[in-house]
């Protein structure tokens, strides 16, 4: 019998010393100290930014083709295809492609049937002989200039020949394009805009062009009405005269249509914003980071302009885990 009363005092044994070790780890787990534990546990990596005072702009962006530019109320257009005043043969070609051209020169002559180039320039030359003379009058000079003037092709503009279609002894009408010349110092890319961007357009607002070196523009011309055929504003942003672009190119564009000057600024993954549209940033004071609400306006190349209470520049921001994050915490800032 003894052995079996030893057997139950050490199950008695046991099971009071377990009481008693659990009794103490429970009195241990107090309020205050689980308080205290979450304080020195709640620490949160992150990395930092800073306020920066900046300009941002809004911008539109889109592609579009180099062209010359078009007639306006100032200029006449920059390009020029070029028929001959009445059919004939060509007699003659002054010019060659790639050529440059100034306003008036004659770039080719024609025979016609009832009289050749040749002809119709030594009749001019006499006629003004014989009006120096008196022996003529002012009319007769007049219609053989004229007539002279028929037979020759010359160009509306100065600048570059860049197609040349004829050669001597070739047949040609009034239909028939001989040449073109363009000015290429006057170009322009044009581009469409979707109807819902245009109202933003403004005559003169800075256009980037996106090419290697980029080009800056001014945007020279909006139009009032919208193609219908796929809802697009047509829009044309004027070249510098050295911009280095050929007509016919495509490329990008980003037109500028708002400017924020010297606003205050923050990386754009420091900005949090809630399903309730409102957005904050967490200002870092110490080892703490603090939410701040905050107002966003233009954002640009990875900054975001902020307005809002105690914004200043200089000051630093959370960025790389600024989601998440309460509305104030203790933080372990990661180089």
């Amino acid at each position: 019998m003894k052995p079996k009363f030893g057997t139950i005092g050490l199950i008695v044994f046991l099971g009071a010393g377990l009481g008693a070790y659990w009794l103490i780890t429970k009195r241990g787990d107090s309020p205050v100290s689980r308080t205290e534990s979450a304080k020195a546990t709640t620490l949160v990596s992150v990395r930092i930014g800073a306020i920066k005072q900046l300009t941002l702009h809004r911008h539109i962006t889109g592609y579009g083709t180099v062209a010359p530019a078009p007639a306006t109320a100032r200029q006449p257009a920059a390009d020029a295809p070029l028929a001959p005043c009445t059919a004939g043969v060509v007699a003659e070609v002054n010019v060659a492609e790639a050529e440059l051209v100034r306003k008036g020169e004659v770039l080719m002559s024609l025979d016609s049937g009832s009289t050749t180039a040749a002809y119709a320039k030594e009749e001019v030359a006499r006629q003004k002989q014989l009006y120096a003379e008196h022996n003529t009058s002012l009319k007769k000079l007049q219609n053989a200039e004229a007539k002279l003037a028929l037979l020759h092709v010359t160009s509306p503009l100065s600048g570059t020949v860049v197609s040349l279609n004829v050669k001597p002894g070739a047949a040609v009408d009034v239909k028939t394009v001989v040449a073109e010349v363009m000015d290429l110092k006057r170009l322009v890319v044009k581009t469409a805009v979707p109807e819902w961007e245009a109202d933003e357009l403004k005559v003169d607002e800075p256009v980037r062009v996106l090419c290697r070196p980029p080009v800056s523009a001014k945007l020279s011309f909006v139009s009032p009405t919208v193609n219908t055929a796929d809802g697009t504003v047509s829009a044309w942003a004027a070249l510098p005269a050295n911009s280095g672009l050929r007509p016919g190119r495509y490329v990008g564009l980003r037109i500028v249509t708002a400017t924020h000057a010297n606003c205050l600024a923050v990386p754009q993954e420091s900005v949090v914003t809630h399903e309730n549209g409102k957005s904050v940033i967490s200002l870092v004071r110490g080892n703490e980071a603090v939410q701040v609400p905050v107002r966003i306006g233009l954002s640009e190349n990875g900054w975001v302009e902020v307005k809002g209470a105690g914004l200043k520049a200089g000051s630093t921001v959370v960025t790389v885990g600024a989601y998440g994050l309460p509305k104030k915490t203790r933080i372990r800032v990661v180089k």
